[in-house]
């Protein structure tokens, strides 16, 4: 396993859709060990594969009061209730955080890595990162959801390596 390449804005794959996933085999295994190791390296809570310049619909998220990795392959929000506001940051946008409004449950569906679909009923942050990687693979960034310029703020040094909301 090893680390892959972070992209950061503005690097054009991040505003591109992934395809999705057709074949599962060897090469998307290494595929999504090697991003689960990127994720840990970087503190982050999840990872989609446009974030390592793969155009596929693969992503990984690992909320810290959780025992497994979820791995997602060619996952889809087919619900959302309610709303609140939230503070999320991106690790393909180091450095920032923003205020914007999440959905308090979704509901998803996707396949695993062996290639079982899964459902799954979320809230809080597993809500909030589930809509946040299925963002990334539609090529959109949490900072097209801020209602205004004013609610981004760049973090002060001790702030950003910390593991947060960030995938």
């Amino acid at each position: 396993m090893s680390l892959l390449h972070l992209r950061t804005i503005p690097d054009p794959v991040l505003r591109q859709k992934a395809r999705r996933v057709t074949k599962i085999d060897d090469a998307l295994q290494r595929l999504i060990d090697d991003m689960i190791d990127t994720m840990r390296e970087a503190n982050g809570v999840g990872l989609a594969a446009n974030q390592v310049g793969v155009l596929q619909r693969v992503v990984v998220i690992e909320i810290p009061e959780e025992e497994e990795v979820r791995v997602l392959i060619n996952p889809e929000i087919v619900r959302r209730e309610g709303e609140r506001v939230v503070d999320e940051g991106c690790l393909s946008i180091p450095g920032y955080r923003g205020e914007l409004v999440r959905s308090l449950k979704v509901r998803a569906r996707a396949l695993d890595r062996e290639g079982k679909p899964v459902r799954i009923k979320a809230e809080g942050l597993l809500a909030q990162a589930l809509e946040h990687e299925t963002d990334h693979i539609n090529g959109t960034l949490y900072i097209d959801h801020l209602e205004s310029a004013d609610k981004l703020w760049k973090l002060q040094p001790q702030e950003a390596g910390a593991r947060s909301e960030e995938s």
